[in-house]
């Protein structure tokens, strides 16, 4: 009898899962309500779920100040205690894949919404030809679903855009740049008809598309709007992706601005439209990012050396040069 007891014991004491998935998004909102939506549950689930918790370790995980929740001096041990854990399954995951063959298994890409794709499914149509037994998956994602799936290594490799100043701690990360690439003003404007390079305020007065407000491209041509002690133009429409941002600009006769690569990927030359780089340059950089290690593990180190070599192979780096030193 004391043996089952002990057992029922250990159990009450097992600190579910799914309790800490949701502390750690209630840490991330410090917000029930909005936790909760999140994570698709009722508040009062949420409250419930906190609660087990809080009785398992026998401490209060958060305490309010008013209206605003904080983490106590046992939440904090906790989230410091959880992200070990997870540090340490991330690793072991990673040394068991780098046991693996080049040539089997599966790549999970996270991508953001706003890039340009096109080379992208042209290499795996080419990658698959050549290793048909590597699964690779791509996942459209904004740069916070990115991030959380980096650290949860639910994804191997994101590609996004750089500097990214959101994010403080580097150390488990690793960058590997694809292309540096400038921001390039497309229109329909006859004085920027033959101009190479325009200044922001000669394009103040024109309508224009753009990305949806705290997309990447969108800060950072609106922060160079608020050095410059200018109103940003009239948007007039949103898109999350550029291929979307371009046709629209091209047939409502409006303005817009992409990054460089993806006018190269689009031929935008053929339709005539006024286009010009900015003065001073707009420049950002489009980036793998993957874990530490991550570039040890056969398959993954192989597709990314693949990939330099396709880009060589396509001609992509030279031509998207040749476009950004126009004048």
């Amino acid at each position: 009898m004391k043996g089952i007891l002990d057992m029922k014991d250990t159990r009450d004491s097992f600190l579910p899962s799914r309790s800490l998935d949701y502390f750690l998004q209630l840490t991330e909102t410090m917000n029930y309500t909005q936790a909760a939506q999140v994570l698709g549950i009722s508040q009062p689930a949420l409250t419930q779920q906190i609660k087990k918790l809080e009785k398992s370790i026998g401490a209060p995980l958060f305490y309010s100040v008013g209206k605003k929740l904080h983490l106590s001096d046992a939440g904090y041990t906790m989230l410091d205690a959880i992200h070990q854990i997870y540090e340490t399954v991330s690793q072991a995951t990673d040394q068991i894949q780098r046991s693996t063959e080049i040539n089997q298994g599966r790549v999970n890409i996270g991508i953001l919404a706003s890039i340009e794709n096109d080379v992208f499914t042209d290499f795996a149509i080419s990658y698959y030809k050549s290793h048909p037994d590597v699964e690779v998956s791509f996942h459209t994602l904004t740069r916070h679903e990115l991030w959380k799936q980096l650290e949860d290594n639910r994804i191997d490799i994101g590609i996004m855009y750089l500097p990214d100043s959101s994010i403080k701690n580097w150390k488990p990360y690793v960058k590997k740049t694809i292309i540096r690439d400038e921001l390039i003003y497309l229109g329909h404007d006859e004085q920027i008809a033959h101009k190479t390079r325009i200044d922001l305020k000669d394009v103040v007065d024109q309508p224009w598309v753009d990305y949806p407000q705290n997309y990447y491209l969108n800060n950072i041509i609106n922060e160079q709007f608020r050095k410059a002690m200018l109103n940003t133009p009239k948007s007039v429409a949103h898109f999350t992706q550029s291929r979307a941002l371009y046709h629209f600009a091209k047939e409502a006769k409006v303005s817009t601005v992409l990054p460089a690569s993806c006018a190269n990927a689009y031929n935008y030359g053929i339709d005539r439209m006024a286009s010009a780089f900015f003065n001073p340059k707009i420049e950002f950089e489009l980036s793998f990012v993957f874990r530490k290690g991550k570039e040890r593990i056969p398959r993954i180190s192989n597709l990314l050396d693949e990939f330099d070599e396709y880009l060589v192979q396509k001609d992509y780096i030279s031509r998207l040069t040749e476009l950004n030193k126009m004048e």
